[in-house]
């Protein structure tokens, strides 16, 4: 059984602070940093580019991990790898092809995710799962932070979970969206072993995030 890692999701960082809160989910037992770029176009909102992450970068040595919800991702991949992403995760609707999406990110010596929308399919992936680090499954639609929890999601976790153990694919399971206290136990015994969380390691327990990292890893 893979370890269970957490991944702060710095959209709900002070961004005014933005260096000084990456040190400080560092210090409070953060396993990774998750970086989501929204372009405005894949999905309504937008968020940060290579040029932030690289600023960032220096503050920590944990890996970071970025989303990118933008479209056509392969344009931008060399950017984010340049800046400093250790794992970079797009949407199989956000290119032509999936295959060479792979190739290229791998080209840049970086780990490779694949993350599905609420209502994508396994189908999407399937193909791909030899060939990939991460798969994110989204539990809100993509494009704010905030949302609640969608559980119809959970299925689909269990089901990627059955064919990476049936396959002995070395792929981790990481979920993002409305995680908190509750809900992490059930995305954690349907599969998920990395937890992306923002609104809860942030804001929960008055701000503290040792306590608030601690209580998702362990619940």
């Amino acid at each position: 059984m893979k370890k269970i890692q957490i991944s702060p999701s710095i959209l709900s960082a002070d961004f005014s602070q933005l260096g000084n809160e990456i040190k400080r989910l560092e210090e409070g037992g953060a396993d990774m940093i998750h970086v989501d770029v929204m372009d405005g176009h894949f999905v309504p909102n937008l968020t940060i580019g290579p040029d932030v992450i690289k600023q960032i970068r220096p503050f920590s040595d944990k890996i970071f991990d970025v989303h990118l919800m933008i479209s056509p991702v392969d344009k931008y991949i060399e950017q984010f790898a340049n800046a400093g992403a250790d794992i970079i995760t797009f949407h199989p609707e956000a290119t032509k092809n999936t295959a060479e999406t792979i190739k290229l990110i791998r080209k840049f010596k970086k780990k490779v995710g694949i993350s599905l929308k609420p209502k994508s399919e396994i189908s999407l992936i399937r193909d791909y799962l030899d060939k990939i680090d991460l798969v994110l499954i989204m539990s809100v639609e993509p494009g704010f932070g905030g949302q609640k929890f969608m559980p119809e999601v959970l299925p689909k976790l269990k089901e990627l979970k059955k064919i990476i153990d049936k396959e002995k694919y070395n792929v981790d399971l990481e979920i993002d969206g409305g995680i908190n206290f509750q809900n992490s136990k059930t995305a954690k015994e349907a599969g998920a072993n990395i937890l992306v969380s923002g609104s809860t390691i942030f804001k929960e327990n008055s701000g503290d995030l040792k306590k608030n990292i601690n209580l998702l890893r362990e619940n």
